[in-house]
């Protein structure tokens, strides 16, 4: 079983839900991705970092770091940078804040010291449903000096991201849409 087939079982089996929750946007949905049941999991953890980095190689040219909002980019980052690594690349990853840092440094970014400004950099999600976190933690991360290639999300649940990323002029890649892990 290749990697991408891999991932998605583990999707279906750990992440996909059918039930009423209210998703970030503040919209209700009948079906929930909870991608960090995927992320957090060894094997999914290990397929997730090998699928990312086979999406971030498409944007072309070096890639200095990979990272976005914590919580859900969090182990995502880690694992896509330790793919990238073990096939001898130098791909850091890096968080982004939801507020600075409230003592010490009062940062935003984690990870600040392996980017100097002007590093080229991937966004990364576990789910994208409206586009307004990945448009954040562009902003971010833009904000903080850092040169924005794109972002990845494992999962766009097709309830327009795409089309605000589009329109915000940025490049959003998918491991998968909502159509192909649950038809």
């Amino acid at each position: 079983m290749n990697v991408k087939d891999e991932l998605k079982t583990i999707i279906c089996e750990l992440s996909y839900e059918e039930r009423e929750v209210t998703l970030v946007s503040g919209r209700k949905s009948n079906f929930y991705f909870d991608g960090k049941q995927t992320t957090l999991h060894a094997r999914g953890g290990l397929l997730v970092g090998q699928a990312f980095w086979n999406e971030v190689k498409k944007f072309g040219g070096s890639i200095d770091g990979v990272g976005g909002l914590t919580l859900g980019a969090d182990p995502i980052a880690t694992a896509t940078s330790i793919a990238a690594q073990l096939e001898g690349f130098n791909v850091h990853a890096f968080i982004i804040r939801k507020e600075p840092k409230g003592h010490g440094t009062g940062q935003w970014l984690e990870g600040r010291k392996n980017l100097p400004p002007g590093s080229r950099v991937v966004i990364v999600e576990d789910v994208t449903t409206t586009g307004g976190s990945s448009i954040k933690a562009v902003e971010r991360a833009e904000e903080e000096g850092l040169e924005v290639a794109g972002i990845v999300t494992l999962v766009d649940r097709e309830e327009g991201a795409r089309e605000a990323i589009e329109g915000a002029g940025r490049v959003l890649r998918t491991v998968f849409t909502k159509s192909e892990v649950i038809g």
